[in-house]
This record gives C-alpha cells, sequence and structure tokens, in this order.
C-alpha cells in the first residue's frame, strides 16, 4: 500500500511505453525533479484522470445513508451471541456513515455503549452514553441507557455522580406513569439492585493502565542537547562525505539509555486490507481493520472511534483529536480519500507534509523550490513572474532578497540546529537518479493528478507566503510533494505495534508485530544502517523512541536496522535488499564477519548428518563436517524434505486455530522426530515447533509441560537472536505467563527478572509487557506459598 495500486501502476507503466522515445529520454536525463514534474504533469490527459477517479470511486469512504442501519443490525447480531468486541466494532462501523444529530448515529452510540459496558469499558460506556445524548437518543429510550450510566458510575466509585443519577431516574419514572407495567417493573427491580449496590460500594475506584501523557513525560531524554533537541546529550550529529549525516556517542552509553525520543512531523495509518468495492461480495465491508481500532492522528488503540463529520474512512480516538486533525490537514483530505487510498501512502504523506508545512516557516524550503522551478527551458513567463514574487517576498533586507544562506549541515537551521521540522524533512535525501525512469514517471504523474484533484475543489491553501490566486503555487508544492514521494522509499518509518488474537477462553492468544502506519522522523533518518546495531526503535502513539540496545563507547557510530537484520537473512539477502530499497552495499561488521564464515550458514538454518548428527557443510553437495564421516547428500533433497516438513507444521497450526489441540500435539510429536533425522537441534523450524507445542499444551491447561517446551524453543530464540534480543525478551514474558498460571512461583519470580531486565533496554518501563510482568510478581509476592495444584485461570499467554 506505499505505492498506487497495481491497476494504476500499470496504467501508467503502460502509458510510458508508448511515449515516443524522445519524451522518455528528457525525462529520464531531467536534472531536477522540477524538470522531472514539469514534464510529467503536461503529459496529464483527462483520459488519464477519468481512469484514476474511476479507480477511486471503488472505495466507500463517503457516508452512506443506508450502512448505519446494515452496520447495527450486524452488531446486534454479534452483541446477541455475547460476541461484544465484534459488536462494538460494527457499531463503529455504523456511526462512521451516520450524519450528526440523527438517530442513526444515536441509536449506535446507545448500542456500542452497551457493548462496552459488557467489556468492562465503564469509562468508554459513559463517553458513549453522553454522545447518543447529544445526538439527539429518542426519550422513550433513556431509562434503559440511564440505567446502563448509574451502573457505570457505581462502578466506578463515583458514588455522587452515582446517586444523582439514581434519584433523575426514580423522578423520571414517577413522572412517566404511561409506561407499560412489565416494562416498569423491569426497570424498578434494576433500579432497586442498583440502588443496593451503590451502598455496598464505599469506596471503589477502577484501575486503569499508566496515562499515555505520563509514560511520554517518564520519557526523559539524558540532559540538552542544544544541536539536535530530540536527541539526548550522549549523541552528536556529525556530517561526512561517505557516510552523509550521522550521529555519535559523546560519551560511554550504557545499555538502556533513551538517546532519541521523537514525534513523527506526519503520520498516516496504515490501512491495513482494505480491498475496493469490487473485490467485495457485500457493498458494505464487516472486516476489522486498523483504521477501525486505532486513531487516525495519534494512534491510539481504541474501541470507541468518533469520525469525521464529512466522510466514513477518518476516525478519531477523541473529538479533540478530530479537531485537531481538521485543523492540520483532513479540512484538505476529507473530500480526497478514495484517491489517497489509490495513490498509496507515500502519496497520502507527501500531501500531509506539505499541509502541516502551512503552519511553519518555510520560507527558505519555498525559495530552494522557486530555485528549481525556475529553468530556462521549461520556465514559462507567468512561472517566472510567481518565481520572482515568492523570493522577493521572502528576501527580507534588499541586498539579501532572491538569496539563500546555507546551513553548515543540510536540514539545520542557520545556528547549526537539526530540529524534526519541515526544513529538516526537505533536505532528506530522495535519491532520485537511483530510481528508475518509470518509476520517476509514476511518481510525478500520480502527484500531477493530486494536484490537479487539489486545484479542481479548490481546497488546497499554501503556505502565507506563497501569493494566493497566482495560479502556479500548486506547482510549486506539486514539486515538493515528488520530492516526499521518492524521500520516502529510503525515509519513511514503520510504525509497529504488538496484535493478538486467538482463543482468550483457553488463556492462549497469538501475538505478533504489525505495521500499524507509516510516519518520518528526521532524527531517525540520521541513524546509518548496520545488520547488527546496538539500538532498538519502540514506538508509544507517534512518538517513536530509540534506546542502547549494547553498551555503546564514546565515539562509536549510533546504528539503526533498517529492516535486514543479520538474525533473520543470510548475508546475501540483506545485500539485495539494501541494494534494491536503499541503493548501497552494507560493509557492516556483520557482513564482513559473515563473508569469512563456515559454509555452513547461519546455525539456524543448518542441516545435521543423519548418522553422527554433526553439522553438515558445503553448497549444491553437503558433506558431514565430522572427519570420521564420510555421509554427503544433495542441497536439495534436504531443502525438498524442510519444505515437506514445514507443510506439516502449517497443518498443526491449523488444528490450533481451530481448537483442536490434541491432533496438533500428535502431528507436531510426528514432525519433531522427522526434524531430527536432518535438521540440527538449532534450527529455526525445531524451535518453531517446540513454541507451538508449549502453545498446544497451554490450550489444554497443561502448564508445566508448556514450560518445558517453551524452554526448549527459547534455546533456540537465544541461538538465533541472542540473549538480550528483543525477542529473547517476549519469550521469557511468555514463559514468566506459563510459569505463574501454573503456580510456580519460584520459576516464574525468576523469569518475570530476567525478561523484565531484558525488555527494559529496548522499551523502558512503560512497556505493556513490563506492566503485565509487574503486575504478576505484586501478585504472587502478596501470595503465600501454594503447592502445585489444578490449573487455575492467569493472564492470557501470547504467543508469537
Amino acid at each position: 500500500m506505499d505505492l498506487p495500486v497495481d491497476e494504476w501502476k500499470s496504467y501508467v507503466f503502460q502509458k510510458w511505453s508508448l511515449l515516443p522515445k524522445s519524451i522518455q529520454v528528457t525525462i529520464s536525463t531531467a536534472e531536477t525533479l522540477s524538470d522531472i514534474f514539469l514534464h510529467s504533469s503536461l503529459l496529464l490527459q483527462p483520459e488519464d484522470e477519468m481512469f484514476l477517479q474511476n479507480l477511486s470511486r471503488g472505495y466507500l469512504v463517503e457516508k452512506d445513508p443506508n450502512a448505519p442501519l446494515f452496520y447495527r443490525e450486524e452488531g446486534n447480531k454479534k452483541f446477541q451471541q455475547k460476541d461484544y468486541m465484534g459488536a462494538t466494532v460494527l457499531y463503529s462501523k455504523g456511526i462512521s456513515h451516520s450524519r450528526p444529530h440523527t438517530a442513526d448515529i444515536s441509536l449506535c452510540y446507545a448500542n456500542r455503549s452497551a457493548a462496552l459496558f459488557h467489556l468492562g469499558q465503564h469509562e468508554m460506556c459513559l463517553k458513549d452514553i453522553m454522545r447518543a445524548q447529544m445526538h439527539g437518543y429518542p426519550e422513550r429510550l433513556q431509562p434503559k441507557m440511564m440505567l446502563r450510566k448509574a451502573e457505570c458510575l457505581v462502578t466506578l466509585g463515583r458514588r455522587q455522580e452515582a446517586s444523582q443519577t439514581i434519584s433523575d431516574l426514580e423522578s423520571s419514572f414517577a413522572a412517566k406513569p404511561t409506561l407499560a407495567a412489565a416494562q416498569f417493573q423491569i426497570l424498578q427491580t434494576n433500579l432497586c439492585r442498583l440502588k443496593m449496590k451503590a451502598q455496598e460500594k464505599e469506596s471503589l475506584t477502577e484501575t486503569f493502565p499508566a496515562a499515555l501523557t505520563k509514560a511520554l513525560e517518564d520519557m526523559d531524554l539524558k540532559g540538552e542537547n542544544g544541536q539536535v533537541p530530540s536527541a539526548s546529550s550522549s549523541v552528536s550529529l556529525r556530517t561526512d562525505p561517505l557516510r552523509g549525516r550521522y550521529l555519535v556517542a559523546t560519551k560511554d552509553i550504557l545499555p538502556g539509555e533513551l538517546l532519541v525520543k521523537e514525534d513523527a512531523f506526519v503520520s498516516v495509518l496504515h490501512p491495513g486490507e482494505m480491498p475496493p468495492l469490487r473485490h467485495l461480495e457485500s457493498k458494505w465491508d464487516t472486516r476489522v481493520t486498523n483504521g477501525d481500532l486505532y486513531c487516525h492522528r495519534c494512534l491510539d488503540h481504541t474501541l470507541a472511534t468518533v469520525p469525521c463529520d464529512g466522510c466514513s474512512y477518518a476516525k478519531y480516538c477523541s473529538h479533540d483529536c478530530m479537531q485537531q486533525a481538521w485543523d492540520l490537514y483532513h479540512s484538505v483530505e476529507c473530500s480526497l480519500g478514495g484517491l489517497l487510498l489509490t495513490l498509496g501512502v507515500f502519496c497520502h504523506i507527501a500531501l500531509r507534509s506539505t499541509l502541516v508545512a502551512r503552519f511553519e516557516d518555510a520560507s527558505n524550503v519555498i525559495r530552494k523550490l522557486c530555485g528549481e522551478i525556475r529553468n530556462k527551458d521549461t520556465c514559462s513567463p507567468e512561472r517566472e513572474t510567481l518565481v520572482q514574487t515568492l523570493t522577493c517576498d521572502l528576501g527580507g533586507e534588499s541586498e539579501n532578497k532572491g538569496k539563500m544562506l546555507e546551513p553548515p549541515v543540510p536540514g539545520c537551521d542557520l545556528n547549526g540546529k537539526y530540529e524534526s521540522n519541515y526544513n529538516a524533512v526537505f533536505h532528506l535525501l530522495p535519491h532520485t537518479g537511483n530510481h528508475s525512469p518509470e518509476h520517476r514517471f509514476l511518481c510525478a504523474l500520480s502527484v500531477s493528478a493530486l494536484c490537479r484533484r487539489l486545484e479542481a475543489a479548490s481546497c488546497y491553501k499554501p503556505a502565507a507566503a506563497v501569493p494566493p490566486g497566482s495560479g502556479s503555487e500548486l506547482d510549486v508544492w506539486g514539486v515538493a510533494m515528488l520530492k516526499h514521494v521518492l524521500q520516502l522509499q529510503c525515509n519513511a518509518q514503520a510504525i509497529t505495534t504488538i496484535q493478538h488474537t486467538g482463543s482468550k477462553e483457553n488463556s492462549v492468544t497469538n501475538s505478533r508485530q504489525v505495521r500499524l502506519a507509516t510516519g518520518i522522523f528526521p532524527v531517525i533518518s540520521l541513524l546509518n544502517h548496520s545488520c547488527s546495531p546496538n539500538t532498538s526503535v519502540s514506538f508509544i502513539s507517534t512518538v517513536a523512541t530509540v534506546r542502547a540496545s549494547q553498551q555503546i563507547e564514546k565515539g562509536q557510530e549510533i546504528l539503526h536496522c533498517y529492516g535486514p537484520h543479520q538474525s533473520r537473512m543470510r548475508a546475501a539477502e540483506r545485500q539485495q535488499k539494501l541494494r534494491s530499497q536503499y541503493f548501497f552495499d552494507c560493509s557492516c561488521a556483520a557482513c564482513q564477519n559473515e563473508k569469512h564464515s563456515a559454509a555452513t550458514g547461519p546455525r539456524w538454518e543448518a542441516f545435521c548428518c543423519r548418522s553422527c548428527g554433526a553439522l553438515m557443510q558445503g553448497d549444491d553437495v553437503l558433506i558431514c563436517g565430522s572427519t570420521s564421516c564420510t555421509e554427503s547428500v544433495s542441497r536439495d533433497h534436504l531443502i525438498s524434505r524442510l519444505q515437506d516438513l514445514q507443510q506439516q507444521v502449517g497443518m498443526a497450526r491449523k488444528l490450533l486455530r481451530n481448537d483442536k489441540p490434541e491432533r496438533a500435539i500428535q502431528l507436531l510429536l510426528g514432525c519433531q522426530r522427522d526434524a531430527q533425522s536432518f535438521l540440527s537441534g538449532e534450527h529455526s523450524l525445531v524451535g518453531e515447533m517446540e513454541d507451538d507445542l508449549a502453545q498446544a499444551y497451554a490450550a489444554l491447561g497443561d502448564w508445566q509441560k508448556s514450560a518445558t517446551h517453551l524452554q526448549k524453543s527459547l534455546r533456540v530464540v537465544e541461538v538465533r537472536h541472542g540473549p538480550s534480543s528483543v525477542e529473547m525478551g517476549h519469550e521469557l514474558f511468555k514463559l514468566a505467563q506459563l510459569f505463574f498460571n501454573g503456580f510456580a512461583i519460584p520459576e516464574a519470580l525468576n523469569t518475570i527478572q530476567k525478561a523484565e531486565k531484558v525488555l527494559m533496554v529496548h522499551y523502558g518501563p512503560w512497556n505493556d509487557e513490563i506492566q503485565e510482568l509487574q503486575k504478576m510478581k505484586s501478585c504472587l509476592l502478596d501470595l503465600p506459598p501454594i503447592p502445585a495444584g489444578p490449573s487455575v485461570q492467569g493472564p492470557n499467554v501470547f504467543f508469537r
């Protein structure tokens, strides 16, 4: 979803192939982004715009007046099945299609409040009750909802408000003798029960997770960095002809120290699996996507989204977030939802970046853009007038008009300060010459089409420095957007989160790291790559934190992994990935060491001899590494066996997903016996099978056997990723949960301590898993010694 949809890409590539050779050469050899943009924009024809518009119409992003009833009825079905989470999402979809102050939106809010109540989300429930009332919830249905409100207040320990609500309800009943006798009796019974409950609750408070603002405040950087405000005083910005801009340690740094804390300049929520309507069986999609569960501005997880008043796509965690998004960028984006989904996340970020830049002093950037647009071959008299106007308006004193003072390091201001602002974003490298001509044409034509739509909608207001009404201001920002689209291939940062799925009834759920959004972080973009980095990056909301994952000596470079990690890919695969996406060959220590490693390859991919168990070595034909053994076998034969085994393991996982753990165990034990004859004990698949067996036994409540298998999996994870890796931390977290559920108190406390130590280095104290570990430890320390016995329901175990 980073780039445009396949249909538009194919259309543009075909258009490129049919262009006269002379035009292809002109665009291919263009020296500046302005030349590429201006030549390409001249080639955008009405039929091209019509084709793109038809693609955009495939996304249901406008409010459909018939959708709220459909989603409310589907939500009611889930509610009756006691699937309150599914009901909540469907009611949210109905809310997003409803107009303000209508029966549709008030009914959807009220129904969602009931689902949230059953999920134990009492604060959210109260907010939805307030929203339902604000949008005109029918008077005849108020008593039932007000009972729910009173019960929430009682549960939250807000006794005074609860008493007032109960009193209001009593007055309401007395004033409505027309209520049906049966209905009155039910309501009166519930009211009496609620009054008794309120009297029993002398002092009751609800425990909430630490507030996000508190977490962010507690993540303080060490010392003030006058050069890079988003970094700690432990690092310094340097520049080098070969390495470009980079960060180095100004002192010895310990593992876990916070080095960078940076809010994204802009971020765009990844739409997830959101196919256009032509690919769906029904007009309305009932599947859950990221857009249903996360705020489109701050990326906070929320079950009670607040929709944009103008479209059905953008949803927020609160009215405040909705208003901030509207003021910054959504007032322009609102009518362009289908087009932005068609053109991809990179185009969306490019547009949003220029919209946010309107609120900064972007004068230096505009001068640069105008300088690029002024070209003797392509600059019309009208455009030359625009350039002169812009540079004149931005010039200040007369002797400086039209001139620019360059800072010593690109992206810094004239005082040498590198901040997370549009100036820094603009100076990220687009690597224009490394992109293929076809790709540059695709990006330029896509941005041109976006500019045409903006111009037609008259919804784009340029930066204050650009004179309104000049007619060509979008050309200036079109060049900027093209630059951003090309920058993003090397500078986009995936914002990730951990999502959980599975069978909570069995205390076992699956968890995986997923890409939630894409953002621009100018300071993090300063970090160079290593396949074995010395930092870890994590996210809270839109804020990225970079911590030292190991000791870093003074003068050593601060390094970040761009994706290809030595524990996940071989050197050749990593080099290919880095060369194709980032346009460089890696020469980090991990790559250099792997060149001189033995022919066995990574230990987590190693085959073993079926006769003596020693590791096999070689290329096409593998021979036993033991000097006393003559066994040999073709690599293709072993790879074929590995693929068959992986297929069997996949079948076992399907059984697990279908709640058939006994059959999964039988299949996995057979797979283990087969693996012993040709796979190293440290092979990644061997560790995965142990993890699958741990999950299966946990589903049966056999915590001891589950922990035994997970400990074996841990040994493989340690070999592949290292004892202090974030992967090891997650596995230790799972093992702690298993020991906790099995009441193995000494083992649980010991594992909790190990997991905390590792996870603190990578995430800091406000990570969800660390918070859960601390709760488990507090619970165990308060318990008297308990002998091992039958299983007891504990926290869910998150298997990856």
